[in-house]
């Protein structure tokens, strides 16, 4: 009981250093994240990089420019950089995952079955296993959960990944012609046949009777391409989907064909194992097409070690061709981390009490597994069929030496693509200098003197023309507003014209309706004060045409005396402000304040008019009119008089004849204001780009970036060269940012 008690100790430790190992692996897959997305922003810089170098070699004349841009080569940097990415993606998940992976490895034949059914407990049913054919159909994964019950996830390919992972190379390795384009095509059309060169060679007929396979029994398994993945399935489905046959060894499966693999969750016979995963990959050595290449795959993705199974056989064996090219397959997975460092080879001993024991055998080949350079960290003699033996000699030694291990190995693994990527900044950073050296400012400065000459002229004419501008518009600001006058006079006149009284006949429904003439009188007043106040909407447009006007007065003068036109082709106004304001540097702040200020200056309605007019329109309002209907109901109505529904519309008549009155006299007084307010946007704007404190060398400086544009005739193709050479250095510069050492920097 003590022994039982230390060994559940020791196995609950193990538990909690796995725990612990994948919790350590969170942060670093963080940071790969990380690095990953600069590695990308980087690739994107590269990218622009050489679109803007394949660019100016059309563009620049220069020879010796263009033989330096010719030298700058990133070609097999991007390529090292896709390949690093595709690694770091790997790397990713391996550091992502919930569990430790075991992968486990063999020929056909060997016991590798039989000893994943020790370790999980799980029986024939769900992994098979066979003495004379093949008879694993697909990868299982097979996951430790102590507290459920046994069931299995099934993961389909679709229609395009059959197609490109299964059927596609088989028609490109037996020469086969075009590769079906749909699963339909591929079911409708016969095989082509076998070239006639590979009809003679049995390794190529077999493998094109396995593709015979898959179009004979397509019906089979075809509805399973579109079904959703993963598919939950109860344990006794679980063979149904990963073998070839029925226990009882008939042939009648075919859904595996279908199947890319299936994640099988169940208890494993020690509970306190921890979180690890167990894959088992179908038997290596059949003549299937794919199957060496998924393996390499799965090694390089999705398992942290490896254990491979051989079984010698009782009557004499040695180490073949095939258990080397096994192990170089193998060894291929990954480059950063020789399989020898994680990776044990198990010699299943195969009991027995007569001379059908080959533990002998297993001797042998575990004393010259080094002659063969199948280099592993440990050989395990083990019966791979006995559940104990199969837990203590194996799992557990090989756990033992994981746990002791695997962080060595993963910081091993990272530090090997952080050395690539520190290659790949090395590299650039030969590639930077020369795009840094590729164009050589010339020491002449021979436009400047000209360009000094001009801008005092453009100067003086702007100065100029803004001012008399200003006086212009100083000796109209206390006139009536033509365009807002005639705006105001077309309101008043539809008021007149159209006030929105109800008739009597619709004054009386009104009543019907409402069951009270107060009722009836109240209705009628709330509509003919919103009709009224709808009619003098229209005076937005003016206001905002009237400022508009004061704008288009100051543009003509920036493109007639400042030359600004060519800087925003086919903008007048507003927009035109906006253009040139967005294309004033940030740090020429006055320059830009005073054009943003006057772009975006406006007037509406709402803000100038709206609150002077309601005022007047309280006598529209039931609870505030002076016009009740109050007294006439209290008076005896003699023959004759009017009826309570005329004196409603004859209150309304009154109420909205003195509104409109009263709000033609208030806006009578704002006729002056837009010309008041489009004058003093225009001084402010005035103050701002002419008279403010180093505003005239803001213009200097930003006159000086655009000057090609400004005065093309004379420095067009001087200054295009200027800014070729400005655009190209910020490309460069993007570029040493992203490869900044602390952004791809996996490790601390």
């Amino acid at each position: 009981m003590v022994l039982a008690a230390q060994l559940n100790n020791g196995a609950t430790f193990r538990a909690n250093q796995i725990i612990q190992i994948l919790q350590k692996r969170r942060p670093l897959a963080q940071r790969i994240e990380r690095v990953e997305s600069n590695l990308k922003t980087l690739s994107v810089a590269l990218n622009q990089l050489e679109k803007q170098r394949d660019q100016l070699l059309t563009r620049v004349d220069d020879s010796s420019t263009v033989g330096r841009l010719r030298e700058i080569d990133c070609t097999s940097i991007q390529r090292s950089i896709t390949d690093e990415l595709s690694v770091l993606n790997n790397l990713k998940a391996r550091f992502s995952r919930n569990t430790l992976n075991i992968g486990v490895v063999g020929r056909a034949r060997q016991g590798k079955s039989r000893l994943l059914q020790s370790l999980t407990g799980l029986s024939a049913e769900e992994i098979p296993d066979g003495d004379d054919q093949h008879c694993t159909g697909v990868r299982s994964n097979i996951h430790h959960n102590p507290d459920v019950e046994t069931y299995g996830e099934v993961f389909f390919h679709t229609e395009r990944t059959f197609l490109d992972e299964v059927i596609t190379p088989y028609y490109e390795q037996l020469r086969l012609g075009s590769r079906p384009n749909s699963i339909q095509e591929f079911a409708d059309s016969p095989l082509p046949e076998l070239p006639q060169e590979l009809k003679n060679q049995a390794l190529a007929f077999a493998k094109y009777e396995h593709l015979l396979k898959y179009h004979l029994y397509l019906p089979k398994y075809f509805s399973c391409l579109s079904e959703p993945s993963p598919r939950r399935i109860s344990q006794h489905e679980i063979r149904e989907y990963v073998a070839q046959d029925t226990i009882d060894r008939r042939r009648i499966y075919f859904k595996y064909l279908a199947v890319r693999e299936v994640k099988i969750v169940c208890p494993f016979p020690n509970p306190d194992i921890g979180q690890i995963a167990l894959v088992d990959m179908p038997g290596l050595g059949d003549t299937g097409i794919g199957d060496t290449e998924r393996m390499i795959k799965t090694l390089g993705q999705d398992i942290d070690a490896v254990l491979f199974v051989r079984m010698p056989k009782s009557t004499g064996d040695f180490w073949a061709k095939e258990d080397v090219e096994l192990y170089d397959m193998a060894n291929t997975a990954l480059t950063d981390l020789p399989i020898r460092e994680w990776s044990f080879m198990v010699l299943n001993h195969v009991k027995s009490s007569g001379i059908t024991d080959n533990y002998k055998n297993c001797q042998s080949l575990a004393e010259a597994i080094q002659d063969k350079h199948i280099n592993v960290q440990d050989v395990i003699i083990a019966d791979c069929a006995d559940a104990q033996e199969s837990k203590t000699a194996i799992l557990d030694r090989f756990l033992s030496y994981l746990t002791q291990r695997i962080e060595v190995l993963d910081r091993q693994y990272a530090s090997a693509c952080q050395e690539r990527i520190a290659q790949i900044q090395r590299s650039l950073n030969i590639e930077l200098n020369k795009a840094q050296q590729a164009w050589k400012v010339s020491s002449s400065n021979d436009w400047f003197p000209e360009f000094l000459k001009l801008f005092g002229s453009l100067w003086k004419n702007l100065t100029q023309e803004l001012e008399k501008l200003l006086s212009s518009m100083i000796s109209e600001r206390d006139t009536d507003d033509a365009n807002f006058k005639t705006a105001v006079d077309a309101a008043i006149k539809n008021c007149r014209s159209k006030p929105g009284i109800p008739s009597l006949a619709e004054i009386e429904q009104k009543n019907y309706a409402a069951g009270a003439y107060q009722s009836a009188y109240a209705e009628c007043l709330h509509e003919v004060r919103t009709h009224l106040s709808k009619q003098f909407l229209d005076l937005d447009d003016a206001l905002k045409h009237s400022l508009e006007t004061a704008k288009s007065r100051v543009v003509q003068i920036l493109i007639s005396k400042g030359k600004l036109g060519k800087l925003a082709e086919d903008c007048q106004g507003s927009e035109f402000l906006k253009v040139i304001a967005v294309k004033i540097p940030d740090n020429l702040e006055g320059l830009r304040l005073g054009f943003e200020t006057l772009a975006t200056f406006d007037l509406q309605y709402r803000g100038l008019i709206q609150h002077r007019i309601r005022k007047y329109l309280d006598v529209l309002t039931p609870n505030r009119t002076k016009y009740k209907l109050d007294d006439f109901w209290t008076q005896a109505i003699p023959i004759g008089v009017m009826s309570s529904t005329e004196k409603i519309r004859d209150n309304l008549q009154k109420a909205q004849a003195e509104a409109v009155n009263n709000c033609e006299k208030e806006l009578k007084t704002l006729l002056k204001e837009p010309s008041q307010a489009g004058f003093a946007i225009v001084e402010e704007f005035v103050d701002r780009v002419l008279r403010a404190e180093g505003v005239k060398d803001e213009w200097q400086i930003f006159l000086q970036e655009v000057a090609s544009d400004i005065w093309p005739d004379e420095f067009g193709s001087v200054l295009e060269l200027t800014q070729f050479r400005r655009d190209w250095m910020q490309v460069v510069e993007q570029v040493e940012r992203s490869n900044q050492t602390e952004a791809l920097s996996l490790l601390r």
